[in-house]
């Protein structure tokens, strides 16, 4: 658990989006990698909207949606202070506009309880603590393997939807039964979009997004493909043309074309 401020000596300024976002990340904890830009990625929203994410870290998420729709308003809860802090900090940094509390999923604060959102979203950690060797730092672990139960994060983001609204998931493929359960309880028109490694490879990663008094079928999207070719043969990602496009000038991923 961080719980005090980040020293700027702890801290790096990394370029997301193709340098379009600035982001203030610790140089030893919890760093973001592609999978909250994804998310980010596949939110349909509109200015004047407003989105909340849930466990949103150092803002990553919040701040390339910001930037790729400009005019949402941009809401975050953090349960470690010190990521929390640094997650304003990013907002203000990117000229967004929002605000983030610091809290618990499972018992959020009243300020967020009173709010309903268009959009939510959530990255919650990959991994369960009892199935994986503990990181060395605390606040990575907790991003990694939190305490709180995935029913939970689905429970609280369902709750804080507006009529008709949005909230989207990614998590790792084998958790995609919890999440799909969970889900299926408190909102409808379910879409589900796995994406592949590579060629040939199961997908790591998948994207999952209900609505909220929706009625449509469920829908499962075909699987979008992130690296060129079956095995890594050169330097450097080798992203297909599509996820190139999405990580490096903050295009959109849609869940279907």
């Amino acid at each position: 658990m961080k719980v005090e401020t980040f020293e700027t000596d702890e801290l790096t300024q990394d370029d997301f989006l193709g340098g379009k976002v600035q982001l203030r990340q610790p140089r030893g904890g919890y760093r973001a990698g592609v999978d909250p830009v994804l998310l980010a990625a596949t939110v349909e929203a509109e200015a004047g909207q407003t989105v909340l994410e849930l466990g949103c870290g150092a803002a990553p998420a919040l701040c390339c949606l910001g930037v790729r729709i400009p005019g949402l308003y941009l809401y975050g809860l953090e349960l470690q202070p010190g990521y929390a802090e640094l997650g304003q900090h990013n907002l203000h940094q990117n000229g967004q506009k929002g605000t983030i509390w610091q809290g618990d999923v499972s018992s959020p604060p009243a300020d967020m309880k009173a709010m309903n959102f268009h959009h939510v979203i959530a990255n919650p950690p990959y991994f369960k603590q009892e199935k994986r060797i503990s990181a060395w730092d605390g606040g990575r672990e907790i991003a990694l393997a939190g305490q709180t139960a995935l029913e939970t994060w689905v429970e609280t983001a369902t709750k804080r939807l507006r009529p008709r609204g949005y909230v989207t998931f990614i998590q790792r493929a084998e958790r995609l039964p919890e999440l799909m359960s969970a889900m299926q309880k408190r909102v409808g028109s379910l879409e589900l979009l796995p994406l592949l490694p590579r060629v040939g490879r199961p997908p790591r990663l998948i994207l999952l997004r209900g609505r909220k008094d929706g009625r449509a079928d469920f829908k499962f999207h075909p699987p979008q493909i992130m690296h060129v070719g079956p095995v890594h043969v050169e330097q450097g990602k080798s992203y297909t043309s599509r996820f190139e496009k999405v990580l490096s000038t903050g295009a959109s991923l849609p869940f279907s074309d």
